[in-house]
C-alpha cells in the first residue's frame, strides 16, 4: 500500500511541474472540435462540398488558381462568390490573377483589377500557381520568375490590401526523380500523369534547387507581405530543410496540402523526430488537403489527392484519415508510402493551432 501510495503521490507531483504528457484527442473528437482546411478547391456549384464539411467541423479555404485542368477563371470565381455568399462564416477564398499577357503595358493594371475584384466579394488572399516559374513566358518569350521584378507593382498592391500571399512555387522533390526512386505513390501517379510537369523527363527545365532559391529570393525581397508557402513550401521531402526555411523567415507560414503521405515517410523512419518537429513549429503550420471538388469528367487525368467519384466519402476520408495521424497515436495503412503509419499523438493545444487557429490568425478572419 505504502509504494502504491508512492507511486500516485510521485506522479501527482510530476503533474503539478508539468512533466506529464499533454493529453490528446481522440477519433470520437474529430467531429466536434473546430478545424479549417486551409487548401481547398471547390470548383463547382454544388453544396457537397459545404454539406460535408459542416458534418466534419470544417470550415474551408478555397483557392482560385490558373490551372488549365481547372474551370476557367471566371467560372472558379463565380463559385467562389456564391459560396461565400451563402456562409461567409464557413466558408473563406483565395482570388488570382491570369498570367496571359505579362510583360505587356496593360498587365500590371488587369491583375490589380483582377484581385480587386476578389477582394470586392471577400477574398482573404491571393494564390500564385508554379506556372509562375515552371510554364510561364513574357511577351518576349522568356520564362518568368517569382522573383522578376516585374511582379513588384502587384505584390505592392496585395501588400498595401494587408492580404496574404500563397505561393505554389517548385513542386515535391520526387518530380525531379526517376518514378521507381519516388518516394510516394500519389507523386508518382500525379507525374506520371502530367508530364509537362515531370521535370526528371525535361533536364533542360529549372532544377528543382533553382526554383526554390528563386522562392526564397522572392520571400527576402518582400518581408512585409505576409508568406503561405502551400504545400510545405515544397520542402516536404525534410522537416529539417522545412524548419530551415521557417528559421530563416520567421514571419512565413505553410500548409500541409497534399504532402501528408511525404511527412509520413519521414516519421516511420524517426517518428520522434517528426513529432518535434510540429510541435515546434505549431505556430506556423496549416492544415490543408488539396481536396478538389471539380466538374465530373471522363477524359479527367489524375489530382493529387485522387478522385474517387464519390467526392464527400473522398473529404471524409482524408480528413479523418490525416486527423487520427496527427491527433492520436494509432497507426493506419497509409496506401501512397506502402506502409503503415504510427499517428503522431499531438498536443490538443498544437491540434488546436495547426488544425484552426493559425489559419483563422494568419488570414485575418472574423466571426
Amino acid at each position: 500500500m505504502r509504494a502504491l501510495t508512492a507511486v500516485l503521490t510521485a506522479t501527482a507531483a510530476l503533474a503539478l511541474v508539468g512533466a506529464a504528457p499533454p493529453p490528446t484527442y481522440t477519433e470520437a473528437d474529430f467531429a466536434r472540435v473546430p478545424k479549417l482546411d486551409a487548401h481547398v478547391h471547390a470548383n463547382r456549384d454544388s453544396t457537397d462540398f459545404a454539406e460535408i464539411a459542416r458534418n466534419d467541423g470544417f470550415e474551408l479555404l478555397s483557392i482560385n488558381v490558373d490551372y488549365p485542368d481547372f474551370p476557367p477563371l471566371a467560372q472558379q470565381a463565380s463559385i467562389a462568390y456564391k459560396m461565400h455568399a451563402a456562409d461567409p462564416k464557413h466558408f473563406h477564398f483565395a482570388t488570382t490573377f491570369s498570367m496571359d499577357g505579362f510583360g505587356t503595358l496593360g498587365w500590371t493594371t488587369s491583375a490589380q483589377r483582377a484581385v480587386d475584384a476578389g477582394f470586392a466579394h471577400g477574398a482573404v488572399a491571393v494564390k500564385v500557381w508554379k506556372n509562375i516559374g515552371m510554364i510561364a513566358k513574357d511577351a518576349a518569350g522568356k520564362r518568368v520568375f517569382l522573383d522578376d521584378p516585374r511582379f513588384d507593382p502587384i505584390m505592392a498592391h496585395i501588400q498595401a490590401r494587408g492580404v496574404p500571399l500563397i505561393a505554389h512555387q517548385a513542386e515535391p522533390k520526387n518530380c525531379w526523380l526517376p518514378l521507381d526512386q519516388m518516394t510516394t505513390e500519389n507523386d508518382r501517379t500525379y507525374f506520371r500523369e502530367h508530364p509537362e510537369y515531370y521535370m526528371y523527363t525535361h533536364p533542360e527545365e529549372p532544377s528543382y534547387e533553382q526554383l526554390t532559391a528563386v522562392r526564397d529570393r522572392f520571400v527576402a525581397r518582400h518581408p512585409k507581405l505576409a508568406f503561405d508557402g502551400a504545400h510545405m513550401a515544397s520542402l516536404e521531402w525534410s522537416v529539417d530543410e522545412l524548419a530551415r526555411f521557417l528559421d530563416r523567415y520567421p514571419d512565413a507560414v505553410v500548409d500541409l496540402a497534399a504532402r501528408m503521405s511525404q511527412v509520413q515517410v519521414q516519421s516511420n523512419a524517426n517518428h520522434a523526430k517528426v513529432r518535434a518537429f510540429f510541435v515546434k513549429y505549431q505556430d506556423r503550420l496549416l492544415y490543408g488537403t488539396d481536396l478538389t471538388d471539380s466538374p465530373a469528367d471522363p477524359k479527367a487525368r489524375a489530382q493529387n489527392p485522387p478522385t474517387t467519384g464519390n467526392f464527400k466519402k473522398e473529404a471524409d476520408d482524408a480528413w479523418r484519415s490525416d486527423w487520427r495521424y496527427l491527433a492520436t497515436p494509432l497507426s493506419q495503412p497509409v496506401a501512397a508510402i506502402k506502409a503503415d503509419a504510427p499517428g503522431l499523438a499531438l498536443p490538443r493545444g498544437v491540434i488546436d493551432k495547426i488544425y484552426y487557429t493559425n489559419a483563422r490568425r494568419f488570414f485575418h478572419l472574423k466571426g
